[in-house]
């Protein structure tokens, strides 16, 4: 399954990708779905195995403009 790092600010981001790719987890930028409710936006996918790691390497950071994870089902997205 696919999740979702979500962010309201462009830069954060990237520096999210960045820094995720720098500790071997492949990720991508997307578009912010509208199930996010943050308006438009840029988010970072990666595959839901990475979750954990991910989850951990973003707490050791201070990104003012993450917004939170949403998981991909087979309805849509819902906050994870």
């Amino acid at each position: 399954m696919t999740v979702l790092a979500v962010f309201r600010s462009r830069a954060q981001a990237l520096d999210c990708i960045s820094l995720l790719r720098k500790g071997g987890i492949p990720v991508s930028a997307v578009g912010t779905p509208a199930e996010a409710g943050v308006g438009c936006g840029i988010s970072v996918r990666f595959d839901e195995r990475f979750f954990t790691r991910v989850r951990s390497i973003l707490g050791g950071r201070r990104y003012s403009s993450f917004a939170g994870f949403l998981r991909r089902t087979p309805y849509g997205y819902e906050r994870a």
